[in-house]
């Protein structure tokens, strides 16, 4: 059993007999039976090396003995209760560790990345009723990102694909600015013109739509699924924000994906300094390493002093807020990050991998760019490495590479999209904090052969 040889589908993987509907019918899958530390296992006797930590959920690593055991004694001591009616310690604690060291208010446990980003759309139209101002219905987001699969994230994101069925079931007060995506987009202008650029464009779309009926403007500081790891350019969160506070509207941040020490921080954000702290934030996937489900919604006091002052309640509930299970593992997952420094441990890995792809990958004759921030690296591949060109979405680029990398004994994400919102190939790498600097190295290795074979 060795790391640089993948799995096979088996008769005991999950093919056309299956009765879930998976995402793809009639696609075999190899069938995962276990895992631990950075590896997953097959039910063929392989194993995988997890680049890809899931969708960039294991943070910490699998089958940790300290989140295991917390999150089983949870289990067995008090697994669900309604959040309408009581309150437990989980939560409680994980919220009060949260909020000081991002310096928010308050916060609000829900079950995934999706939920979240509902819940921070109800709460900005919330405080803005609540604050003297219905009229304020419109949320601005930017192209090329993706803010969850529910209706109203569809609608808030710009992730063509995945929205495309269900357009006229989108509401029409979800607009769109340009991405802050440099290699793609920024003109012969220095970052700081770049910056004021598209500071300028915000301002405008506000204007347009009437200063007084927009609630809220939303961004991923790096952008995951839809663009493959788009860093924001160093001042552009501060300027967005200030333009957001001078017409009244929410600055909000999605960090379901790029938060949770992943960018080798805490938040994201705080790469650009206090001045980009947003007044509402969501975050998820790698804030409970996947050990159960959990996501969060943090608030500023800004939001939580309107709410207090009026109806003092917020109109927003589901079954599984603040669950003690989920709230467990995010607590134990926390705390665990803390005691073994795994957020600078991230830094330190995702400088080498930084390295070893700007040395290794970037060179190859169709990889247009390498770009991210701690252990969340994107590598897009384009037809023509002049013109920057995209391969035809037809030509499903993305998935042979996934493919191919994973026949190898390497698991990464792979999408579509991050050229112009169709089309556009990318794979990411977003390992758990734990990964080993040998296994950094044997990531990259194998991403190169893959990419000379498939390309």
């Amino acid at each position: 059993m060795t790391p640089d040889t993948g799995p096979t589908l088996s008769a005991g993987g999950a093919d056309a007999s299956s009765r879930v509907l998976h995402r793809s019918l009639g696609v075999g899958m190899p069938m995962a039976t276990h895992a631990l530390g950075n590896y997953l296992y097959m039910s063929d006797g392989s194993r995988v090396l997890d680049a890809s930590g899931g969708a960039a959920v294991v943070s910490v690593g699998h089958g940790v003995p300290e989140i295991t055991t917390a999150v089983s004694k949870q289990v067995s001591t008090l697994p669900y209760v309604s959040s309408a009616v009581f309150a437990l310690e989980p939560a409680e604690e994980l919220a009060r560790k949260m909020c000081a060291e991002a310096g928010m208010a308050r916060a609000i446990f829900l079950s995934g990345g999706s939920e979240a980003v509902e819940s921070a759309i109800k709460l900005c139209r919330q405080y803005h009723i609540e604050n003297g101002e219905p009229d304020r219905v419109n949320f601005i987001a930017r192209e090329i990102s993706y803010h969850g699969n529910t209706l109203g994230a569809l609608a808030l994101g710009r992730h063509n694909r995945r929205r495309a069925p269900y357009l006229p079931l989108l509401a029409d007060t979800y607009h769109a600015v340009s991405p802050c995506n440099a290699w793609r987009f920024k003109h012969d202008e220095s970052d700081s013109a770049y910056v004021a650029r598209l500071a300028a464009e915000l301002d405008a779309k506000i204007r347009e739509l009437g200063p007084g009926t927009v609630a809220a403007f939303f961004a991923e500081p790096v952008v995951g699924a839809a663009a493959g790891c788009v860093p924001f350019v160093p001042g552009y969160l501060v300027a967005m924000k200030a333009v957001c506070e001078a017409h009244g509207v929410l600055f909000c941040l999605d960090e379901i994906m790029c938060g949770a020490g992943r960018t080798g921080l805490m938040h994201a954000w705080m790469h650009d300094g206090e001045g980009a702290r947003p007044h509402i934030q969501t975050l998820g996937k790698g804030l409970c390493g996947g050990y159960a489900p959990l996501s969060a919604v943090l608030v500023g006091e800004r939001v939580v002093d309107v709410l207090r002052k009026g109806s003092g309640a917020f109109v927003n509930g589901y079954t599984f807020q603040s669950s003690g299970t989920g709230t467990a593992a995010g607590l134990a997952v926390y705390d665990y990050m803390k005691r073994y420094n795994l957020v600078e441990q991230c830094a330190a890995r995702g400088e080498l991998l930084a390295r070893l792809l700007r040395e290794r990958v970037a060179p190859l004759k169709h990889v247009g760019d390498v770009r991210g921030m701690g252990l969340f690296w994107g590598v897009e591949l384009v037809a023509d490495k002049v013109t920057k060109a995209p391969f035809p979405y037809d030509h499903n680029v993305n998935g042979r590479l996934a493919d191919a990398i994973l026949a190898r004994g390497v698991a990464v994400y792979h999408g579509a999209g991050c050229a112009d919102g169709w089309a556009g190939d990318h794979i990411m790498l977003c390992p758990p904090y734990t990964i080993t600097e040998e296994e950094v190295a044997h990531v990259v290795n194998v991403v190169v052969d893959a990419i000379e074979a498939v390309l």
